[in-house]
């Protein structure tokens, strides 16, 4: 097969994917199923298991990182167990907080917001990962928070119960950044100390999040509501299945565009697709934005596309060997 070829064929494989990734996660959290009148007026009951939801992904992303491995076997990870333990823990607090977000806000501001992952992980990489960055990557950041700042401010509204509705959303996703900051945090340690492919990382991560969803499912009851929905629901059952064969494929074709033309192309296709997704979003559900709102959204895009581009020599000073750090940005468009 041709590289122009093999490049069409991951770059589309990733577009359609994690297109209807998105579409079917809307989906799942933001539809009703069923027909019966509900206590606030509405009909049809809603998916509220964050937990479960985001357990189900897990699971595939360990069996689909398995597969790989076991199709193309690697040296043994040394990394400390510790490390992945604690990476796990974040990353699952920072999927779990996402996913409840998108009960109080449309898909695009989940997106957008999403898209500033790269401030708390230079923050907090800072402060824990012991790395600098030049003044150009500060202002390529600088931007995005700015465009950030634009789309998700809201004006006053003569009713407060969806501001503060929105702004329980807001606020879970302001978590979820967080914890993704953490995250990069405890990887970079983890490159440190032995440089784990991206492979090993995302088996043992999704391992380590799907060990500790288990009890947690149990002791909140989660888990018995969560069969009760999909047995009087069974519909959701094939929305799920489809939400994890997407995720696995579009991960399928980001290796493929990572190692056949590297990072920063799968980079740029990843980055394109969410502007897409946001776009989509607007025009299949309903998702209308404010003139400032796509203001914002444009400026958060063209600080993600100036740091691919233009941001490579404003790298981390401390930062790894170039295998390390491929293998550090694949990671980043996995999650």
């Amino acid at each position: 097969m041709s590289d122009n070829r093999k490049a069409i064929i991951a770059a589309v494989g990733i577009f359609v994917c994690y297109f209807y990734f998105g579409i079917i996660q809307e989906k799942i959290t933001r539809g009703r199923y069923g027909d019966e009148p509900q206590e606030d007026g509405t009909r049809g009951e809603q998916f509220t298991f964050a937990l479960a939801l985001v357990g189900v992904q897990c699971i595939c992303n360990w069996a689909f990182a398995k597969a790989i491995l076991i199709a193309r076997p690697q040296n043994q990870d040394t990394t400390p167990k510790v490390y992945y333990a604690s990476s796990a823990l974040t990353y699952l607090l920072a999927m779990i907080s996402s996913n409840m977000a998108l009960r109080w806000v449309a898909y695009p501001m989940q997106v957008v917001a999403k898209s500033a992952k790269p401030i708390p992980v230079m923050l907090l990489g800072v402060m824990f990962g012991r790395k600098s960055y030049t003044l150009q990557k500060y202002m390529f950041v600088l931007l995005i928070v700015i465009g950030v700042v634009l789309f998700m401010f809201k004006e006053g509204k003569t009713s407060s119960s969806p501001l503060e509705k929105e702004g329980m959303g807001q606020l879970l996703l302001a978590m979820s950044l967080i914890m993704d900051g953490l995250t990069g945090a405890v990887q970079e340690r983890m490159r440190q100390h032995s440089s784990p492919s991206a492979q090993h990382m995302m088996l043992a991560m999704n391992g380590w999040s799907t060990l500790l969803l288990i009890p947690a499912l149990f002791i909140t009851g989660e888990a018995m509501e969560f069969i009760a929905f999909a047995t009087k629901y069974p519909q959701m059952l094939g929305h799920l299945a489809t939400l994890a064969l997407a995720g696995a494929l579009g991960q399928l074709f980001i290796f493929m565009m990572v190692s056949s033309f590297g990072a920063l192309a799968c980079s740029v296709v990843t980055t394109t697709r969410k502007f897409f997704t946001v776009l989509c979003s607007v025009l299949l559900f309903g998702n209308s934005l404010s003139s400032r709102q796509w203001m914002g959204a444009v400026l958060v895009f063209t600080g993600l596309f100036a740091d691919m581009f233009f941001g490579k020599k404003g790298a981390a000073a401390g930062k790894s060997p170039p295998k390390s750090k491929e293998k550090s940005e694949i990671n980043g468009l996995l999650k």
